[in-house]
């Protein structure tokens, strides 16, 4: 929402202001990043996830998927290069003295997979939560995420990834598909394409791993209005291409007019879909 939530053009955000990109990353705390909740639950629980933990999680985001195994225990560090203002929330909401947080005053967050020990691995668990298999090139941004990352981890170390499911099972991709076709004069990377059946296997093959074993789990968007929709959406990164091509105003519109669709009486969206979880290892 991680596409989807992935977010490797972030950086594309033309005469964005700083702002703005602090606004976005609020909207993205604040209504979209707990919607892949049960996608993180469902791995914790698989992966048994708790004190004897030690997680690295690549495209941390603000954090919310690294507060989760802290509260189960797990010691945690976290990884965000494509938005320092992301970052920055996630440093503030896993501060040790912060209410309700396990976290350990050793967890670590940067912006770069460090080349040495730093982070204090080795880790026995790598998460990449960004759901891949939306965006043309979003499968190789992670394989060279998942090239650094990988040699901090210890050996038969598991690693979770994520990725959409088919389009007929995420109601969310036709609201994409507005992203595509306004940004049309941009075609190319970046631009939404339907999830694969190996997307996750195959980034798995090309990093090295062994996968062993996959799961589906119901993650439905859900938004107390249409003007929360949007901004959750477009906090994603996904529309950035569009605004470029176009303009926000036009975005604004025709995302909005995608949504409609899925808007309930009560006022409310909700626009169930479904993901994909890909357990692999290191050899």
């Amino acid at each position: 929402m991680t596409p989807t939530l992935v977010r490797q053009h972030l950086a594309s955000t033309g005469g964005a202001s700083r702002a703005d990109l602090g606004a976005r990353a609020r909207d993205w705390s604040e209504i979209q990043e707990r919607m892949l909740v049960p996608l993180y639950e469902a791995v914790y629980e698989r992966l048994e996830v708790g004190p004897a933990t030690r997680l690295l999680g690549l495209g941390c985001g603000s954090g919310l998927a690294l507060l989760m195994a802290a509260s189960r225990g797990a010691a945690v560090a976290g990884v965000e290069p494509c938005s320092p203002e992301r970052l920055a929330l996630a440093r503030e909401r896993l501060r040790p003295e912060a209410w309700g947080t396990r976290a350990g005053t050793g967890t670590r967050l940067v912006e770069q997979v460090p080349k040495d020990d730093s982070l204090a691995g080795p880790y026995t668990l790598v998460t990449a939560f960004e759901p891949i298999g939306c965006l043309a090139g979003d499968a190789e941004g992670l394989g060279e995420l998942l090239a650094s990352a990988t040699p901090l981890a210890e050996r038969g170390a598991a690693v979770a990834l994520s990725g959409w499911g088919p389009p007929e099972r995420c109601a969310t991709s036709s609201v994409l598909r507005v992203a595509t076709k306004l940004a049309e004069p941009l075609r190319g990377t970046g631009s939404w394409r339907p999830a694969l059946r190996d997307d996750l296997e195959e980034v798995a093959q090309r990093a090295g791993l062994r996968p062993d074993g996959s799961g589906r789990v119901s993650c439905p968007f859900g938004y107390a209005d249409l003007d929360s929709a949007l901004k959750g959406l477009l906090s994603t990164g996904l529309f950035d291409a569009a605004i470029e091509a176009t303009d926000r105003a036009q975005v604004d519109k025709e995302v909005t007019e995608a949504l409609h669709p899925y808007q309930r009486r009560d006022g409310t969206v909700w626009m169930p879909n479904v993901f994909r979880y890909l357990v692999a290892r290191v050899p």
